[in-house]
């Protein structure tokens, strides 16, 4: 009877084990497929970027090109005139990041800490910013901006997120916001007895503890207005003032024939849908790196800020 038990035992045991490895197989396949998915364009894109105007237009080539041609990335930094352009998408990235996390985390502290009139219906409307697209208000901003003679600068851009307005200022306000009520008061109060006023406090006290929050809002905001094509195209029309996306505009406009490019000699110019591939890729790079150097802290703060509660 003691020998059956135990074999009963070790056999429910082996039977858990393999629902257990079988489980897990299940699983890896299910993440790999939606992965897949997920990848796919960008894997499509990199494997286009190097290949050849032959192998873009042959049936057969879909993953593996007969020949790799780096070529195309040159091109596409001749077009996109990135010593230029790609140091005013810097400059206009890192500006508006900076003034979005100052002014939102100064505003959202309000919100977490004070109590004044008309709170909750400030907030309401903070809240129903995020969710105006910025096309409803592009046209009456740009008739403002035109009487204050800030076309064709960086100030329509950069200015409004220093004020927590820009490119979803109402969504960093309610991320700093929630954490910020998260924090137990016993620090700002022990704050206020050592001296600290309310600037002092969410300047030294709040903010350090809340890092991880900013760096959610700097990698959101910073990937938002690398990525806008929209506001540049309306508030600057000269092109040394264009940032990276805008110049994406100049290569598919160059897109050429291939016996044109012959007969013109320019083939060592040619632009191929290769070289298109190429030049996003190229206007992607600074986010790829920008998130695996940023990514723990990113989904510790994504856990703080309460966007996956």
């Amino acid at each position: 009877m003691g020998n059956f038990l135990i074999g009963a035992k070790n056999f429910a045991i082996k039977c858990k084990n393999k629902n257990f490895y079988l489980s897990r197989i299940l699983l890896y396949f299910f993440l790999l497929c939606v992965s897949f998915v997920y990848l796919f364009p960008f894997l499509k894109m990199i494997i286009n970027s190097i290949m050849t105007y032959t192998d873009l237009n042959d049936p057969a080539v879909t993953w593996i090109p007969h020949s790799i041609y780096p070529k195309n990335y040159k091109i596409a930094l001749y077009y996109l005139n990135i010593h230029i352009n790609g140091i005013n998408s810097l400059i206009i990235t890192l500006l508006s990041t900076v003034g979005h996390i100052i002014s939102c985390s100064f505003i959202a502290y309000g919100f977490a800490r004070f109590t004044f009139k008309m709170k909750n219906l400030l907030f309401a409307i903070v809240v129903f910013s995020i969710i105006i697209p910025p096309q409803v208000l592009i046209l009456p901003q740009y008739i403002y901006y035109l009487k204050l003679d800030f076309l064709n600068t960086y100030l329509p851009i950069v200015l409004p997120c220093f004020f927590g307005y820009g490119l979803r200022g109402g969504l960093f306000i309610y991320i700093f916001r929630q954490n910020f009520l998260g924090l137990p008061l016993e620090i700002e109060d022990a704050a206020a007895v050592d001296g600290y006023g309310p600037l002092r406090t969410w300047a030294f006290i709040v903010m350090p503890n809340a890092k991880n929050t900013a760096l959610v809002a700097f990698l959101v905001s910073f990937v938002w207005h690398w990525n806008d094509y929209y506001e540049p195209s309306y508030y600057l029309t000269f092109q040394d003032k264009l940032p990276l996306p805008a110049m994406l505009n100049n290569v598919l406009t160059a897109k050429s024939d291939y016996y044109t490019a012959m007969l013109n000699d320019t083939l060592d110019r040619l632009v191929t849908d290769g070289v298109i591939m190429a030049a996003i890729f190229i206007c992607t790079i600074p986010l790829l790196i920008l998130y695996f150097v940023l990514q723990r802290g990113f989904m510790q703060g994504l856990e703080r800020s309460g966007l996956v509660e």
